[in-house]
């Protein structure tokens, strides 16, 4: 499989850019993933980069979206923080992505058994770690059930996995509010914005609009 060039870039549409990620992950799960020459692509990507899918997830090690997606080299633009949620940098990031270098598809991608979720849930506090945990807490917040204390903890994994897919539900709410630019990209038609959840006992990513 051969690197994006700016023709097959602009080719692509925000459904055949969408459509492209759930095939990659489908690969990935029944491993099949595709033949890449990756030192080939590090060649023809040297003089330019035509990704078509940008994609915000989480520092996790089990969570790769160049790997869960069966993707090569230039073909997303990956960003990722613990948390996977939005600030000033991040959006920026995804507007020079969108805008100006021309993907398709934006995904926020949540996962299963968060670590960072996990914090927000115990109210974590250490150091740094605490105001990245700050803006985890509304997603906490958000979910209602179960409503008992003792079930609201990282000890519940189905709490965590619940507020790990609110986190992606307020993120992309967040990019919609706090850019202008991509919310009249997403308008117009131009790009798609999306959320997934990807399982980490299985490789599967279940998304959602």
């Amino acid at each position: 499989m051969k690197a994006h060039t700016k023709e097959t870039q602009a080719a692509m549409t925000p459904q055949s850019a969408f459509q492209a990620l759930k095939d990659g992950n489908e690969r990935f799960v029944n491993g099949t993933m595709a033949s890449r020459n990756l030192q080939e692509q590090v060649g023809d990507t040297a003089s330019g980069q035509y990704p078509f899918a940008t994609v915000l997830h989480c520092i996790d090690s089990r969570v790769s979206a160049e790997l869960l997606f069966d993707q090569g080299i230039g073909d997303v633009f990956s960003i990722r923080i613990a948390g996977n949620f939005v600030n000033d940098d991040i959006l920026g990031s995804m507007e020079f992505a969108c805008k100006l270098a021309g993907t398709k598809l934006l995904v926020v991608l949540g996962h299963t058994a968060c670590g960072a979720v996990k914090g927000a849930c115990d109210h974590a506090r250490l150091g740094n770690l605490t105001t990245l945990i700050n803006k985890l807490e509304p997603a906490v917040a958000a979910v209602a059930e179960p409503a008992e204390a003792e079930q609201r903890t990282s000890k519940n994994i189905d709490f965590v996995n619940e507020v790990a897919k609110k986190n992606v539900e307020m993120t992309m709410a967040d990019i919609r509010s706090k850019s202008p630019i991509l919310k009249e990209m997403e308008d117009e038609g131009s790009i798609a914005i999306v959320g997934g959840m990807y399982d980490i006992s299985t490789g599967k990513v279940e998304f959602y609009s």
